[in-house]
């Protein structure tokens, strides 16, 4: 009797942990547990189309991260997108003000996240300011509807 006791406490423990482990995984995958630190500043860009960028999505540099999106709305007075990142604080003012924004893509369909290139210019980005150089989503359908018109005017 005392056996069975130890083994059912050992595999209820065994259970316990594997669901633990579980949500540490989905936490980790999500980015929900990933937040940036106190130390940050937001930066802003204007996209003609963002395709399926969404709030959350990461802010890369070279293949790093480096931030993450913080808003996608609509600017009422030019009606392109407004996206809002929130970038690591330690690359405060060492952003060039030529610095190019692009939507790009996790592979042919997978999550969309905005690639960030620095220029050369002497002026620094600064907290709030606006990257002015962007490049919009590559939207499979739109590229797909151009090849089918061009194979019908062919």
């Amino acid at each position: 009797m005392k056996r069975s006791k130890t083994m059912e406490l050992g595999v209820g423990l065994f259970v316990l942990a594997g669901i633990l482990g579980l949500v540490f995984l989905g936490l980790s995958v999500s980015g929900v547990g990933n937040n940036l630190s106190s130390d940050s500043f937001s930066l802003k860009a204007d996209f003609a189309n963002v395709g399926g960028l969404k709030k959350g999505s990461r802010v890369t540099m070279s293949g790093v991260q480096i931030g993450r999106v913080t808003s996608v709305d609509l600017d009422k007075e030019w009606f392109d997108a407004r996206v809002t990142m929130q970038l690591n604080g330690d690359l405060e003012g060492q952003l060039s003000e030529d610095t190019t924004a692009a939507i790009l893509t996790s592979g042919l369909l997978g999550e969309q996240y905005v690639g960030l290139t620095v220029g050369g210019a002497p002026e620094t980005l600064k907290d709030g300011d606006t990257i002015h150089d962007t490049q919009k989503a590559l939207v499979l359908e739109e590229l797909i509807q151009q090849f089918v018109s061009n194979m019908v005017n062919n």
